[in-house]
């Protein structure tokens, strides 16, 4: 009997590691089918003017509905079960906006129903990662692991968008999205059984405005802030990379931004030895300095009309994107009491997924509009503006953080 025991131990954290994975693949398919093909989506239909539209409405959701959620995985309802029923709701609201689009009804349906379907996924990324580091051991390594699932799933959607269902600029990518989230939704109910830990006697507590006692915190508030601004310039590698992609003569844009995803599995691969080494400000510090030479990188490239060097920035983009957001999620597991944990990684998604790209989609269609030409001129100086935005992030990091002693260094 004890011989059984230990074997079933001993495979339980495999199960649980392969269904995460699996889910975690499906959650990265999600938008990796319909978000890097959105602009060209909505160009090819004759609304190129709603393309900031469309990317401030998913943030602007995304302001809300994270720390609500995250407070109900801490107090309430188990985080698998919110999961899958927001991903089973998401899934069809989803549907909907690209029949919207594809019926062409007014934009404001689909911009509408988008809306909506940010407010289910919003919080899913936090409910995926409070899972993973309370149920799996050893979390810094593992759950780089099981976030490649994710990066790989983004990959094998952008491929599927282009050479598959040659979708670049149709509706079709958002169909295939809305059936893959179903599908995650289902498997999510074979995931681990992730109770409350936390409780909430007010109502500020059952919001998830406890949160926002993290930043009494001087690092807290440094690191909240900081990842704020750095969203901000990030939006627009999803806004307009592809735009670029298309306007240098490749066909193919879609396909080529997994190029990005490749390079997260390599960072997937390597960060979690690097946060064992190093303190999480160095860690922080590299992909904020690696984000300024891949934004540079894109600069050139609308200089030079060389499309190399652009590819060469979204290299980059997959290492200084790990490097930065998984470590950022790790620390808040490090630093923040277990009852907290769930509305810690809803802040963070609220100032990552919010707040930084709301005011990013605002900011960027400002910058592209008064600055790229009809000829394609002006992408130089709309992509070093965004580096030095970084560049400054870098250095309120750099000054203002202080880190921690004794037995939590690291952090």
């Amino acid at each position: 009997m004890r011989v059984q025991d230990e074997r079933e131990s001993g495979d339980r954290p495999k199960a649980v590691f392969m269904w995460l994975w699996i889910v975690f693949f499906l959650q990265g398919m999600t938008p990796g089918f319909w978000m890097p093909a959105l602009t060209n989506i909505l160009i090819a239909r004759g609304l190129e003017g709603w393309v900031a539209v469309a990317f401030v409405v998913p943030p602007l959701a995304a302001m809300f509905s994270p720390l609500i959620g995250g407070a109900m995985a801490d107090q309430r309802i188990a985080a698998n079960r919110l999961y899958a029923w927001s991903s089973l709701l998401g899934a069809v609201v989803l549907f909907a906006a690209f029949a919207a689009l594809d019926a062409a009804w007014n934009p404001w349906w689909f911009v509408g129903l988008l809306g909506v379907y940010s407010l289910f996924s919003a919080p899913a990324w936090g409910f995926l990662t409070t899972m993973t580091l309370t149920n799996l051991p050893n979390g810094e390594r593992c759950f780089p692991l099981v976030r490649m699932g994710a990066t790989l799933g983004w990959m094998a959607a952008g491929w599927a968008t282009s050479y598959v269902l040659h979708a670049d600029t149709s509706p079709l990518a958002g169909y295939a999205s809305a059936g893959v989230r179903l599908l995650g939704g289902g498997l999510a109910f074979m995931l681990p059984h992730t109770p409350p830990l936390g409780q909430g006697s007010t109502w500020q507590s059952r919001i998830g405005l406890d949160a926002f006692t993290l930043l009494k915190q001087r690092d807290h508030c440094v690191f909240f802030v900081v990842t704020a601004l750095f969203s901000i310039p990030l939006t627009a590698f999803y806004m307009y990379a592809p735009e670029l992609l298309k306007v240098l003569g490749d066909r193919h844009s879609t396909a080529t931004m997994t190029i990005a995803q490749v390079t997260e599995v390599v960072g997937m691969l390597l960060v979690g030895t690097v946060m064992l080494r190093f303190r999480i400000k160095t860690v922080l510090l590299w992909a904020l300095g690696l984000s300024v030479v891949r934004f540079g990188m894109s600069a050139y490239a609308g200089a030079s009309g060389s499309i190399h060097w652009h590819i060469a920035g979204i290299v980059l983009h997959g290492v200084c994107y790990t490097f930065y957001f998984i470590t950022a999620q790790v620390f808040l597991d490090r630093r923040v009491e277990p009852g907290l944990r769930g509305q810690a990684q809803g802040l963070l998604i609220l100032v990552s997924s919010g707040l930084g790209p709301l005011v990013g989609a605002l900011l960027c269609g400002w910058l592209r509009n008064h600055l790229v030409t009809a000829d394609g001129q002006g992408w130089m100086v709309f992509w070093a503006i965004l580096a030095a935005m970084i560049a400054g992030c870098c250095g309120l990091l750099a000054v203002f953080y202080q880190g921690t002693a004794g037995r939590n260094a690291r952090v």
